[in-house]
């Protein structure tokens, strides 16, 4: 069977932001969407397909079974991180102190923004950590993680690897952390102690300032 056959749509299939020669977009832009309103228990090659209005074996053409839909799937969330971090790097490029917390505050704002595609970058399990797309964007959001923490340790002195990755480990460690227990209810309890007018993000920028990551 063609893809041209592929990509007609079933009857009653709603196909939103569908468009013709753009099946593999489409199918992703589903997923997500799925993925965001009903859960990564919902979502499935057959999901995907009915929600893009094509056959349930289209899919298959561009991601072979499900393992692969979820894992390109979490190579656009990888890709969307690195951006998001390279970003905000830019804006802070002068202030070596300023850059690796703004990009904490953008690796947490990602992660409230996209819960679902969040949950999913790091559900090794359910993923193909040999795929190329998925495997590459995962090594850019490293480097930019590790770009924040060589400008900071690296003013005025030439620090080793060993300090870049440390550092790099810290701060990863303690954004990431913190975006798992806020997403999970895990600060509910602390949210409501706060201050009237405080939130998630001042309580990370609270954080870095009693921590020696961001500092």
């Amino acid at each position: 069977m063609t893809e041209a056959t592929e990509q007609k749509r079933q009857p009653g299939a709603t196909g939103r932001g569908y468009h013709h020669g753009d099946l593999k977009a489409a199918l992703l832009r589903e997923a997500e969407r799925i993925l965001e309103k009903e859960g990564l228990q919902a979502l499935t090659l057959r999901a995907a397909s009915r929600a893009a209005g094509v056959t349930h074996t289209a899919p298959k053409n561009h991601f072979g079974d499900l393992t692969g839909l979820l894992s390109e799937l979490a190579a656009l969330g990888f890709e969307r991180l690195a951006a998001a971090l390279a970003e905000i790097a830019d804006t802070a490029d002068g202030d070596a102190k300023a850059r690796p917390r703004a990009m904490g505050h953008a690796y947490v704002g990602f992660a409230r923004a996209h819960p679902g595609l969040f949950a999913l970058m790091f559900r090794s399990e359910r993923l193909d950590a040999e795929r190329p797309a998925l495997r590459d964007a995962i090594q850019h959001a490293r480097e930019a993680l590790r770009e924040a923490a060589f400008a900071r340790i690296s003013a005025g002195s030439a620090p080793t690897q060993m300090e870049i990755a440390a550092y790099s480990a810290a701060l990863w460690s303690l954004v990431h952390g913190f975006s798992v227990l806020l997403l999970e209810g895990r600060f509910d309890g602390l949210m409501r102690s706060l201050p009237a007018g405080e939130d998630a993000e001042s309580l990370l920028a609270q954080v870095f300032a009693v921590t020696t990551v961001g500092k």
